[in-house]
């Protein structure tokens, strides 16, 4: 077995039942297995996805044991030389695992491949590539300060901004939504550490790797999606508190004591900082009004066939006054969206590849609302924020 696909999921059973179908395209020709561990989901995954793919390998638990320890119950059933640990809010090209298999297989000294991610808008996904959160990197994080300078060496330090996009680098940090490793690795330094139940399992795993005089890569050669919102908001107090004490765990554990002070004063000032424009807002009782709806035009890249599955799943919104045009050829998207104003675009994945989709997604302009269509589960799905939980029409 050449490689293992481990997804953990809670939850999220429509953007895992597409996820599935990307992975499967993508591991064609591949000897792979895929394993799906489920963290105790009350909306009915199984029920829903075990007839889907017979070929999965499910595991259901009765409880919702974390991140870490589910990927290594997991890891613990897997035969395959490389393991992949994968988010379920994602969707990966049709040569994103092949590609990434043959970096780290001919990289020297490669103990883990991480890809370019991008969120369901198109935007690219800073935490791709990170470095390690010493006190004052994680204080730059969550003060903002990394945000109001993305691309500075100094207060970027987390995502390492200074560093190209499109470029291939040796990082500190690989993103625990596709992490690809090998058994050998993972045997000689252990897996997942399971004192993290959400948030800083990959930053121990990285440094771990790191520590055994093995390299973390960044292949930007291949771009997935990762949804995001559909766990923990990344912009809520709650996020932050949960990061804390993640990167308290990390740092005491890797650190030592002395720098652990550090740590915790440097984010509780983080937190501080980030928690004021809220507390603000609740004293001046500050409202904002919500958006009206706005009718949508609506185009289809896909075949006729696939235009009306798609109308009658979204005329069930009665609120949402929506115009339709069904686009099949690529070739006529620069057109329209000259002369139209097109504020939604769903693409068919029977229509196109996942690849041309995500190509696609990033090209398009970011006020286009991007969602993908699959007709066999017969649904739609998209995210316009990585902030905020996906849209998902059934």
């Amino acid at each position: 077995m050449l490689l293992s696909v481990i997804i953990v999921n809670y939850n999220v059973k429509y953007f895992l039942g597409i996820c599935l179908k990307s992975v499967e395209k993508a591991v064609a020709g591949v000897e792979a297995e895929i394993i799906v561990i489920d963290n105790a989901s009350v909306d009915g995954s199984l029920d829903y996805l075990k007839p889907k793919f017979p070929l999965v390998k499910f595991v259901e638990n009765k409880q919702n044991i974390g991140f870490g320890k589910a990927n290594n119950q997991g890891l613990s059933i897997s035969k395959g030389k490389y393991i992949l640990f994968l988010n379920p809010d994602t969707i990966v090209a049709e040569d994103s695992l092949t590609d990434c298999l043959f970096f780290i297989d001919t990289t020297a000294k490669a103990g883990a491949c991480g890809v370019r991610m991008i969120d369901g808008s198109g935007r690219f996904l800073p935490e791709s590539k990170r470095g390690f959160p010493a006190p004052m990197t994680a204080f730059y994080k969550l003060s903002g300060l990394a945000a109001m300078f993305p691309r500075s060496r100094l207060f970027a330090k987390y995502y390492l901004g200074h560093l190209p996009e499109k470029e291939k680098n040796e990082v500190d940090v690989l993103a625990g939504a596709f992490f690809l490793t090998s058994k050998k690795v993972l045997d000689e330094i252990g897996a997942f550490d399971e004192q993290f139940f959400m948030y800083g399992e990959d930053v121990d795993l990285s440094y771990r790797i790191q520590q055994a005089g093995y390299k973390n890569f960044y292949n930007p050669s291949t771009t997935i999606i990762h949804f995001k919102g559909e766990s923990t908001k990344k912009g809520s107090l709650d996020y932050i508190r949960l990061f804390y004490r993640a990167m308290s765990i990390f740092v005491k554990k890797h650190y030592g004591k002395n720098k652990s002070k550090w740590f915790s004063f440097a984010i509780r000032l983080g937190i501080w900082v980030r928690a004021l424009p809220a507390a603000l807002d609740i004293f001046l009782n500050t409202e904002k009004v919500p958006k009206k709806n706005v009718d949508l035009n609506t185009f289809i890249l896909g075949t006729e066939a696939d235009a009306k599955k798609i109308r009658e799943l979204l005329e069930k919104d009665i609120e949402q006054a929506r115009s339709f045009k069904v686009i099949s050829n690529l070739k006529q998207l620069g057109k329209p969206i000259g002369l139209h104003k097109i504020n939604e675009m769903i693409f068919s994945e029977k229509f196109l590849s996942y690849k041309d989709i995500i190509e696609q997604i990033q090209l398009l302009p970011r006020h286009i609302s991007k969602k993908v269509f699959d007709a066999e589960i017969m649904v739609i799905i998209g995210s316009d924020s990585k902030n905020k939980s996906g849209t998902v029409v059934i």
